[in-house]
């Protein structure tokens, strides 16, 4: 799995803060069972957010690379091959 970004940490955790005080000032609880059921839901909706944050997009010099990569280990054609081949002196 790989590692969460900047962006997916930053935006999880200020969903899982806000949604927390937003739930307990909104519901007025004093109870443990209801603070223990908005904290649970707090970290579930601070998940959805992290995982559905984009992650960046490639670089037009990262994508040319990954293009030219993919080339390498394309079976060359008929015609890719007569192309390569150098004029005869």
């Amino acid at each position: 799995m790989p590692r969460p970004t900047t962006a997916q940490l930053a935006y999880g955790s200020c969903t899982v803060i806000l949604s927390t005080l937003a739930m307990l000032l909104l519901s007025q609880t004093s109870s443990g069972l209801a603070i223990t059921v908005i904290a649970v839901s707090a970290l579930a909706l601070g998940l959805l957010v992290a995982m559905t944050v984009p992650l960046p997009k490639k670089t037009p010099a990262a994508a040319t690379a990954s293009a030219d990569e993919q080339d390498e280990h394309r079976v060359p054609t008929a015609s890719a091959a007569q192309e390569r081949v150098p004029a005869p002196r």
